[in-house]
Parts: structure tokens; C-alpha cells; sequence
């Protein structure tokens, strides 16, 4: 089965239409044939499979340490996020997580070690869908409040995001390098773009993103729906809802070796931040 073909949009810069496609579809090509096709799509998960909302993963998970990651609610804020190890129930407890304005908060912990906890929060089996073997790199999962802003970068991993809880607004644009404009390599900021913000580029600074941004996908993801975003494609994700939880799938594929700048920025990064201590997603002790 063909991969949907996304429809234009009517007006210059503004992209083209996610595709999208049901579950069964999604099995009869399987990842393999998503990574062939290299395109972003939505899938819509069957009614039969009901992941955990807030009060059961709290209930579920309190005890788990998760990193908490705080920054100034600014999109143009030029540093990194400060990060702090606390329990999840910590999180839940401190209104200031759950409703700031002035700064943003969002909790992150690599669950893969407990394949049971990410089975139960997502609601199917995760090894048995996506044959992963042993290509996963990190089961995330992430919880956010509204407004929270994550800026234009690349992922160097095939990337399925689940929406459990709340809205997420995402655009996504094409693989690229120069017409990205990407920040410094050698600080660690490879896989960000000068424009931090795909919905708000000055084309008179930046023209050569232009032709990227006629090719974008803008789409909110749904609870119950899953993203599948293809290794080396720029994207900022946006939480809407008071609570957003998501888990989100990195699968390492040899793809990137056809895109030597993600590889290489891969290489980097990942020295940079065991270096400097700069947080990388290893995996978390569950204790369940």
C-alpha cells in the first residue's frame, strides 16, 4: 500500500496538508514502509486501545524519577533549559509546574528499561507493533502545560509520538541543512535553526527557507492519534491543553546515513553533551 501523497495547501508559504491514515493501513505497510517513503503521517489508533491520562500515570508512575526541565516562557530565550532530577510526584504536586506563565515547565523521562510501564501507558504492546528489536534508543515520555514551546530542530532517530492527554500543534518541514540556517555546531546546537519558530520567519533574513516552508506540515495531533516523523526532518512542537502527556519512540535506522549532516551533527552532539553533562535522554530506573 502507498503512503497517502499530503494535499497542497492554497496559499504560498503555507504548506501542504498532513497525510494521514488509519491503523489498518498502518499495519498493512508496517514502520519499514513509513521510513521508505520518508513523509510525516498521522495515525489514527483504533477505540480498543485506551493509554493512561494524568491521574493514572501519576498514580502509576509517582515514584519514578523524572528530569524537569524549566526555561523562561520566551521562544526567542537564546540558552538552554535548566534541568533538575525530581519524582514525578513532585511534578504533579508543585502547582507552579502545572500552570506558569512566565516560565515554562516539562518533564521528560526515558522509560525504556520498564517495557511494562511503557506498555501500560500507552496501551498496546510497543515491541510487538513496531518490531524494534534493537533499534530503540528511547521510550520518552513527556508531560507539559499549556503553552509550553519546543523550537525548530532535527531528531537523528525515526520518531512515532503518541498523543495520550491534550493538543499538540506541530509544524514540520523537509530535511536541510543551509537553508535552515542552523546555529553553532561546536556549542552543541547543531540540530537547531536560527528561526526558532517556523510559524514566524522574516524571509528577508532568512530567504532561503522559503522553499523549505512551502512544503510544511501545520497540524495539531489528537489524543488517540500517533505521528510518525521521519529521522532528519526539521519540526517545534506547541502544547495547548492545561495537561499534555505523550510518549514518543526513537528508532535508530540507517537512513541517517544518507544524510551525513544529521549524522555527523549526531556524533558531535552526543560528545558535546556527555562532555558538558548536558542532559541525554538515558534510560530511567523504574520502580514498579
Amino acid at each position: 500500500m502507498a503512503i497517502p501523497e499530503a494535499a497542497p495547501k492554497s496559499n504560498g508559504t503555507a504548506g501542504v496538508e498532513v497525510a494521514r491514515m488509519s491503523f489498518d493501513e498502518f499495519m498493512a505497510v508496517g514502520p519499514q514502509g513509513l521510513y521508505k517513503a520518508d513523509r510525516p503521517v498521522v495515525i489514527k489508533l483504533p477505540s480498543s486501545v485506551q493509554g493512561l491520562g494524568r491521574e493514572e500515570v501519576a498514580a502509576r508512575l509517582a515514584e519514578m524519577t523524572v528530569t524537569l526541565f524549566t526555561e523562561p516562557g520566551d521562544k526567542n530565550h537564546p540558552g538552554r533549559w535548566e534541568t533538575q532530577d525530581i519524582k514525578l510526584r513532585e511534578f504533579f504536586a508543585d502547582e507552579r509546574n502545572l500552570t506558569g506563565t512566565d516560565t515554562w515547565h516539562r518533564v521528560v523521562s526515558n522509560i525504556r528499561s520498564s517495557p511494562s510501564d511503557v506498555n501500560a501507558v500507552i496501551g498496546f504492546d510497543a515491541e510487538e507493533l513496531f518490531g524494534y528489536g534493537n533499534t530503540l534508543y528511547a521510550a520518552n515520555l513527556w508531560i507539559s502545560h499549556r503553552g509550553v514551546f519546543t523550537k525548530s530542530h532535527f531528531d537523528e532517530f525515526e520518531n512515532f509520538n503518541i498523543s495520550l492527554e491534550g493538543r499538540k500543534r506541530f509544524i514540520i518541514a523537509p530535511p536541510g541543512v543551509r537553508e535552515y540556517y542552523p546555529q553553532s555546531v561546536l556549542r552543541g546546537f547543531g540540530d537547531k535553526s536560527q528561526v526558532v519558530d517556523l510559524d514566524d520567519v522574516d524571509l528577508k533574513r532568512y530567504p532561503k527557507l522559503a522553499s523549505k516552508l512551502a512544503q510544511r506540515r501545520d497540524f495539531v495531533l489528537e489524543p488517540g492519534h500517533m505521528l510518525y516523523l521521519p529521522l532528519g526532518w526539521w519540526h517545534q512542537a506547541e502544547s495547548l491543553d492545561d495537561m499534555n502527556i505523550n510518549v514518543n519512540f526513537w528508532l535508530k535506522s540507517k537512513k541517517i546515513l544518507r544524510r551525513p549532516h544529521v549524522l555527523g551533527v549526531a556524533l558531535y552532539t552526543y560528545a558535546y553533551r556527555k562532555f558538558n553533562g548536558v542532559y541525554s535522554y538515558k534510560p530511567t530506573e523504574v520502580n514498579s
